[in-house]
């Protein structure tokens, strides 16, 4: 109990213990104030201290989260550098391959050009009359190129091959017959397709410029349209396909590479 006589400095806090039908003596405690003060304010300086650890922990915590996530993203960019960079290094070594094929073929290019019939002026309303139809056995362009895809079938289907040349090459006519069709889609861009007879078809894509109409007659290594990137294309290249009954054959089983 408290004494209202005395300082409150030195006031004390009794606490009478009287033990619940067990027969023993009660018990008496004194707490003077000052400690009870003295154990207050220690209490509110641990629950401070709690709370600013538990605050530096989550804040570190916070930092910590994010900086992993940094280095999770920094990582990710690095991958997507490296990847580019040896893509940027592959593509050096294919341009170089070509230069060089082309630089130790190139006596052969002219050979190819003189052995080519140029489109008459007015392109399809020529009256020239073309050899009887052949199978298509020409090298359908009067430089060498670089073949970068071949004949695919099955799921990652690619019908025919794919040349690389620069920008208005000329493409030929890989055999005599009849334009079938002259046209421009999303896959192909503007495309020729030649009729040669006996179930045989050629198709050449990715023009820049056609130069031939429907129904009209080719010769052999006459000149059809000119090389491009239009269609679903990435650089200047010739699709060219062969087909025979509808079904599509490798072209460098019929076709020699110069």
């Amino acid at each position: 109990m408290n004494d209202p006589g005395k300082h409150e400095d030195d006031r004390v806090l009794t606490v009478l213990l009287i033990p619940a039908g067990s027969g023993e003596d009660s018990r008496t405690l004194r707490v003077p104030y000052r400690r009870l003060r003295t154990l207050a304010w220690a209490a509110g300086a641990v629950a401070v201290a709690g709370a600013v650890m538990l605050g530096s922990w989550w804040y570190f915590a916070s930092r910590s989260l994010r900086l992993s996530r940094v280095e999770t993203q920094l990582q990710a960019y690095r991958g997507d550098r490296e990847r580019m960079d040896t893509l940027a290094r592959q593509l050096e070594q294919l341009e170089s391959r070509y230069e060089q094929i082309r630089g130790m073929f190139g006596s052969e290019e002219v050979e190819l050009a003189s052995s080519l019939w140029l489109p008459p002026a007015g392109g399809g309303g020529s009256t020239a009359v073309a050899d009887d139809a052949t199978l298509p056995t020409s090298w359908p362009l009067t430089e060498r190129g670089f073949v970068t895809q071949g004949l695919l079938v099955g799921g990652q289907a690619h019908p025919g091959v794919d040349i690389a040349v620069p920008t208005d090459s000329y493409i030929r006519a890989s055999g005599a017959g009849v334009v079938a069709e002259v046209g421009e889609d999303a896959t192909y861009g503007n495309y020729v397709v030649l009729d040669h007879g006996q179930g045989f078809l050629t198709r050449y894509g990715h023009a820049s410029q056609t130069l031939v109409e429907v129904g009209r007659p080719v010769r052999q290594n006459e000149v059809i349209a000119l090389s491009g990137s239009t269609g679903r294309s990435t650089a200047p290249h010739l699709h060219f396909e062969i087909i025979r009954d509808g079904q599509p054959l490798d072209p460098l089983e019929m076709v020699q590479q110069p």
